[in-house]
């Protein structure tokens, strides 16, 4: 079988990386960081085509993967239901994601510290180096190494991250932290608020050791709140001692100021419930929400995948499954035409429009979210915006949209 590399150790690459080494081929793994990336990102928004990625990874599915929730709910400022749906789901933490696919995959394959510099190919195979001084070869490249894809870089410099105009307040509480009114009233719901221009949501998640027993779990809230790039972004990016982070400020590094105000905005936006959530949330967290549409995903015997390859704004709940999607996408054209570009061309030819269109696909939820009152009509086909709407798009599966090629609503006229 093929040596193939993997560039990326979080979901994406875990998943490639498990899936092909299932399928016998000799498998090594890049990490940039070292030490566990546990704590990274928050809830996740299970789909079918998820436990299809984890099943053919080698992990076993059962109740322990998530928690379920079986109602969305939509909240007043006041805190009472402005609307409900039934809706089943699944939802899990990136935290326990990571775990299963880490535990699964061998250690010693799992290279973390490599900072690639450098990459090359030719006809036969790829060459990386990293800053410490190693390289490898492989017949194939597969980068999963995320928004900042240093392969990215190497192979399309043009693609670079596009900022959407807003950020997202994250944080995780814990369940037995809370009142009874939110337990009762929000808790075990997939939940909502729409402040003007805004929009809340939350679930439940598993707690510390991901527990998912009753009493033992937290809340994942998602806060989307306008922000200017010129100003207020390089603010909020910029911690207590003044130092500046361009791609992303690590989450305890946000400026206690920023988390003061941003609580203080909470009392007079949101319903109680949420309100409740955020101050008893010990490190909330702040993330730019960006675009990556890319035109490209194989250059030769290398491929991107994950979010490498495209970058779609949450609302659409699409990210670890369409890495998943990809990883057995790359992984059936392996089998089918061997290590070769052809199989990579193979990929591009099935997964490059699908993701686009996730990507245009969270674009329009995003322009939706903004609007700015009931009476401002979205630029994507005169929908209002209102609560049964937000409920009914947001983080759904949309496998079969996307088959059909219309992942994106229609204009109305």
């Amino acid at each position: 079988m093929a040596k193939i590399l993997i560039v990326g150790g979080s979901l994406g690459g875990l998943f490639a990386a498990n899936i092909l080494l299932r399928a016998g081929h000799d498998v090594t793994l890049l990490e940039k960081a070292a030490g566990s990336l546990d704590g990274r990102g928050a809830g996740i928004v299970t789909h079918n085509a998820l436990a299809d990625a984890l099943r053919e990874a080698g992990i076993s599915i059962d109740k322990s993967l998530g928690i379920a929730v079986n109602k969305r709910v939509t909240l007043g400022a006041d805190g009472n239901s402005l609307g409900e749906i039934h809706l089943p789901q699944i939802v899990t933490s990136w935290s326990r994601l990571y775990h299963l696919l880490r535990e699964n995959f061998p250690s010693e394959r799992y290279l973390q510290g490599k900072n690639v510099t450098f990459i090359s190919q030719n006809q036969h195979q790829v060459e990386v180096k990293c800053a410490d001084g190693s390289r490898y070869e492989a017949e194939l490249l597969i980068a999963s190494d995320g928004i900042r894809s240093a392969t990215r870089t190497f192979m399309a410099p043009s693609i670079q991250p596009k900022y959407a105009g807003y950020i997202a307040w994250r944080g995780v509480c814990d369940e037995s932290h809370l009142s009874n009114y939110t337990l009762e009233t929000l808790f075990n719901y997939f939940g909502f608020c729409l402040p003007d221009g805004e929009q809340m949501l939350g679930y439940p998640v598993a707690g510390q050791g991901n527990d998912t027993r009753p009493g033992k779990r937290r809340y994942n809230f998602v806060w989307y709140r306008p922000a200017g790039e010129n100003k207020e972004l390089v603010d909020l990016l910029t911690d207590a001692d003044g130092k500046y982070f361009p791609t992303g400020i690590p989450p305890l590094k946000v400026s206690w100021r920023h988390i003061a105000a941003m609580r203080e905005q909470a009392r007079n936006l949101l319903a109680p419930q949420y309100v409740e959530i955020i101050e008893k949330t010990a490190s909330p967290f702040l993330q730019p929400i960006y675009d990556v549409r890319s035109e490209q995903i194989v250059f030769g015997r290398i491929a991107l995948m994950g979010d490498a390859a495209f970058i779609a704004r949450p609302h659409v709940g699409m990210g670890v499954t369409k890495a998943g999607d990809e990883a057995m996408s790359i992984a059936n054209h392996i089998a089918a035409l061997g290590a070769t570009p052809a199989a990579l061309d193979a990929y591009s030819n099935e997964r490059l429009s699908m993701g686009q269109q996730v990507v245009a696909r969270a674009q329009y939820l995003g322009r939706y979210m903004q609007a700015q009152s009931s009476k401002l009509m979205s630029d994507d086909g005169g929908l209002k915006r209102n609560a049964s709407t937000v409920m009914a798009e947001t983080a759904i599966d949309i496998s079969a949209l996307l088959a059909a090629g219309n992942a994106v609503p229609e204009p109305r006229h």
